[in-house]
């Protein structure tokens, strides 16, 4: 008895319609590839700087009502103060959040725990993106010494000069002692001032995914009523 096989048509007919459906499945994916791309570098940055502006808006009008509270719930944290960099722009204001929390990077710059408040002795570590979510920290590369960071509070603006520059120091994220009260750099190389009232500002080294961060330290020179 014969054994009875597809035409060749039929076969290529198959073939066809199996290679078609595969390329679907490859177009579609590298769709979704892009769209979440795209979302990661323009969505996430549109909807972080409006909570950037909302929560700064909220932050300052809490400030100015009699009886109002120093902060307002910006997500998970609390944001307390703003932050401004002139060399950023006139316009530059991002919130300070409790924590360095995906969702408080989400939302602004973020505190690290254990770190002293603005203004006081000790060293205020915070921490911002520098791509994605608002990407308060995309242009550190830029600073350099004699830069401002201005911290403004519900009842003192405490001015900040950097004493290092953006890309300056560069480590790895594990580098715990670029954050502590009193930071000493390991190596000998670059660190702050033996002042007693520090900042320490950290993001990504790359506008990508990295290990490493960058790291600018400065001091306090000014803090009066706001």
């Amino acid at each position: 008895m014969a054994v009875q096989t597809d035409p060749p048509t039929t076969r290529r007919r198959r073939r066809d319609s199996w290679s078609f459906r595969v390329g679907l499945v490859l177009v579609a994916g590298g769709l979704a590839l892009l769209g979440y791309v795209g979302w990661q570098l323009y969505g996430t940055n549109y909807v972080s700087q409006q909570r950037h502006d909302d929560t700064v808006a909220s932050l300052r009008a809490e400030w100015d009502r009699p009886g109002g509270t120093a902060s307002v719930r910006a997500g998970d944290s609390l944001a307390g103060a703003v932050v401004r960099v002139p060399a950023f722009g006139a316009d530059y204001a991002v919130p300070l959040l409790e924590g360095i929390s995906d969702d408080a990077l989400a939302g602004g710059f973020g505190l690290f725990p254990d770190s002293a408040a603005p203004g006081a002795v000790g060293n205020v570590a915070i921490a911002g993106h520098r791509v994605t979510h608002g990407e308060p920290l995309r242009a550190m590369p830029e600073l350099q010494p004699g830069d401002e960071i201005v911290i403004e509070t519900r009842e003192r603006i405490h001015t900040y000069v950097l004493d290092t520059g953006g890309d300056d120091l560069r480590v790895p994220f594990t580098a715990g002692w670029v954050v502590a009260t009193e930071p000493v750099n390991p190596d000998g190389g670059i660190g702050p001032t033996d002042e007693p009232r520090l900042i320490t500002v950290t993001t990504c080294a790359e506008l990508f995914h990295t290990d490493d961060r960058l790291v600018a330290f400065g001091h306090l020179v000014d803090s009066r009523p706001r």
